[in-house]
């Protein structure tokens, strides 16, 4: 039976807190990329890293054409980063992968601020259940 994508998104959020606090900030992307996996796949989840992502666009076709950073059970796309302060860029990024991917909820990660409270952010494609309306794609962002 499928987790649900709430229960799934929290675990890496508790994950990802704890991790921030253990290891600090100004680390690389790729260092909490691969710690957080491996907790996370400690935990039962099936975790890939760097997943390659083609895309069809009118008659063209664009194999790898992006990489997901983390795809947790096959459901949630994690994007992580490791910057002093994320950017509009990073969650239009996120929300291109959910689109194209035809997947509902992802979370971009910050692992370079103070705390990882500022830096966690749930952004939704479409996904009616949980999502106050500011987190959906088809909304403006700030």
């Amino acid at each position: 039976m499928a987790r649900d994508i709430d229960c799934i998104s929290g675990d890496v959020v508790d994950v990802a807190i704890r991790l921030h606090r253990d290891l600090g900030p100004g680390l690389l992307e790729s260092v909490y990329e691969t710690v957080l996996a491996a907790k996370l796949a400690r935990m039962g989840y099936t975790v890939r890293t760097q997943v390659p992502v083609s895309f069809h666009f009118e008659d063209m076709q664009f194999d790898n054409a992006f990489r997901i950073d983390l795809l947790v059970d096959d459901r949630l796309i994690v994007e992580i980063k490791s910057v002093e302060r994320p950017t509009a860029a990073h969650a239009k990024q996120l929300l291109t992968y959910l689109r194209l991917t035809d997947r509902r909820v992802g979370l971009l990660i910050n692992f370079g601020g103070a705390t990882l409270k500022e830096g966690i952010r749930r952004l939704v494609n479409n996904h009616i259940p949980s999502a106050p309306p500011r987190l959906c794609a088809n909304n403006q962002f700030d």
